[in-house]
C-alpha cells in the first residue's frame, strides 16, 4: 500500500501516528471510510492493522435502510418485501420504507481499500497485534516485533473471552451459510424468506434465511440463538434437509460457504478506555438480544468522526435512550436462558401483531415509547414484566 509519514516525536521512540485502527473488519473499515470521507480529517496519518490482507469473501452482511447508505455502491441485491415464517404464523409482509439489502464482505473489503489507495496518509500493515497500551498522552500498539503509537486507538479486537458475572447472559448467535445455485429456476429474487421458524426448535430458537439473488441462487443460512455450537455435520445436515425436504431442490451445487458466531449478551463491553475506543463488536456495537451489527456499526462509527470533528471527545456518553434498548435485550435474554418462552413464539407474536415500521425501528434501536409499549404488549405480558423486574432488581 502507501509508506507513511508518520510523526517522529513520540517520547516512547515509536513511529507515531494520529489514529491507529486494529481489526480491518467491517467495524475498523467503516470508521476508515468515514475519516477519509471528512475533509477536516481525511489528511491524518492513519495506520490500519489486520492479521491478514482482506481478500476472501468470509461473509455477507444483511440489513435494511430507509434511504442510501454509505456503502449504497456495492449493495449486491435488495428486497422489499419479506416473508416471515413460523408454526404460529406467517405473512408476506412488505418492508416499507424499509429496504432489506445484502452486501457481500469481499466487495465490502475492496471497495473500502480501493478508496484508501488514494490517500498517501493511510498506511496498511499485516501484523498480529500483542497488546495495546495506555499512556499519558497516547496509546501504544505492540505488534510481534514493531511499535507504533497514536493519539487514538480504534480498536476491534476481542483480546480475551468476556468473564460472565452473575446476572448476565451470554449467548450465541451461530450460522452457517451456503450459497447454492440451481439448474431450473425456483427462487423469486424479489422476494426474501427473512425468518422460518418451521424447522426443528430442538437446539433453542433456530430459523433458516432465504436470499434469492436472482431465479437460480440463492444464500440459504441456517442460524441458532444457544449456548453451544453445534457440531459442522449437524449445520450441514440442517442445511441439506432444509434445502431438499422445504425448498423441493434436489439438483444444485455450493458456490460458496459461510460460517460465522455472533456474541447475544448483556455483558458490557467498554467502548472507551483512555484513549483506546474499542469498536464493533468489542465496543458492544452487536445487538444483545438479535445479533444484529452492521447498522449499529454504522451509527457507532458516524458518531465517532462527528466527535473527532467538533473536538467532544465524547466516546464514553451514554444516552437513556441506549440504557433504556440495553434493559430491552436483557429481558429477552433472561426469557431465552431460562427457557421461559420459545424465540419462535415471541418472534411471531411480534410480527404478528406490530407493522415492520415498528419492529424494525425497535430492532434499531429507533423506536419511541408508544412503539417500545406496542411491541410490549404483542408479547405474554406475565413472562417479560416479570423478567424485567428481575433485570431491574437483580
Amino acid at each position: 500500500m502507501h509508506s507513511s509519514k508518520p510523526h517522529n516525536n513520540s517520547p516512547l521512540g515509536a513511529r507515531g501516528f494520529d489514529y491507529i485502527i486494529t481489526g480491518a473488519g467491517c467495524a475498523g473499515l467503516s470508521l476508515l471510510m468515514r475519516l477519509l470521507q471528512e475533509p477536516s480529517l481525511c489528511n491524518k496519518q492513519i495506520l490500519v492493522i489486520d492479521q491478514i490482507p482482506k481478500n476472501k469473501n468470509d461473509r455477507t452482511w444483511c440489513f435494511w435502510e430507509e434511504k442510501a447508505g454509505l456503502f449504497e455502491d456495492i449493495v449486491h441485491h435488495r428486497w422489499h418485501d419479506i416473508q416471515f415464517l413460523s408454526k404460529q404464523f406467517s405473512d408476506t409482509i412488505s418492508i416499507a420504507p424499509y429496504t432489506y439489502k445484502m452486501i457481500h464482505g469481499l466487495d465490502f473489503y475492496n471497495h473500502v481499500i480501493h478508496f484508501a489507495q488514494q490517500f498517501p496518509n493511510v498506511t496498511f500493515k499485516y501484523d498480529t497485534v500483542k497488546s495495546i497500551v495506555n499512556h499519558k498522552n497516547q496509546v501504544e500498539v505492540n505488534l510481534e516485533n514493531e511499535t507504533f503509537t497514536a493519539e487514538y486507538v480504534f480498536n476491534s479486537i476481542i483480546f480475551q473471552q468476556p468473564k460472565v458475572p452473575r446476572g448476565k447472559y451470554y449467548l450465541l448467535q451461530h450460522f452457517k451459510g451456503w450459497v447454492i445455485n440451481t439448474q431450473e429456476p425456483v427462487f423469486n429474487p424479489s422476494l426474501a424468506t427473512f425468518m422460518d421458524f418451521t424447522v426443528s426448535q430442538q437446539h433453542g430458537t433456530t430459523f433458516m434465511y432465504v436470499l434469492p439473488t436472482s431465479t437460480t441462487q440463492a444464500l440459504v443460512e441456517y442460524t441458532l440463538f444457544t449456548e453451544q455450537l453445534l457440531e459442522q455435520t449437524d449445520y450441514k445436515n440442517a442445511l441439506k434437509d432444509y434445502i431438499q425436504n422445504k425448498l423441493g431442490i434436489t439438483d444444485y451445487n455450493i458456490e460458496h460457504e459461510e460460517f460465522g458466531i455472533i456474541p447475544m449478551t448483556n455483558i458490557d463491553f467498554p467502548n472507551c478506555n483512555g484513549h483506546i475506543i474499542n469498536i464493533g463488536i468489542a465496543g458492544g456495537q452487536a445487538k444483545g438480544s438479535s445479533g444484529y451489527a452492521f447498522q449499529f456499526i454504522q451509527k457507532r462509527t458516524a458518531e465517532i468522526v462527528t466527535s473527532l470533528v467538533k473536538n467532544q471527545h465524547s466516546f464514553t456518553k451514554t444516552t437513556f435512550s441506549e440504557k433504556k434498548f440495553k434493559l430491552y435485550d436483557s429481558v429477552l435474554l433472561n426469557v431465552l436462558h431460562h427457557k421461559k418462552l420459545n424465540g419462535d413464539t415471541i418472534f411471531a407474536d411480534i410480527f404478528q401483531k406490530n407493522n415492520p415500521k415498528t419492529i424494525f425501528r425497535f430492532l434499531d434501536n429507533d423506536s419511541n415509547l408508544l412503539e417500545d409499549l406496542q411491541i410490549m404488549n404483542s408479547v405474554p405480558t406475565s413472562i417479560f414484566l416479570k423478567a424485567a423486574l428481575q433485570e431491574l432488581f437483580h
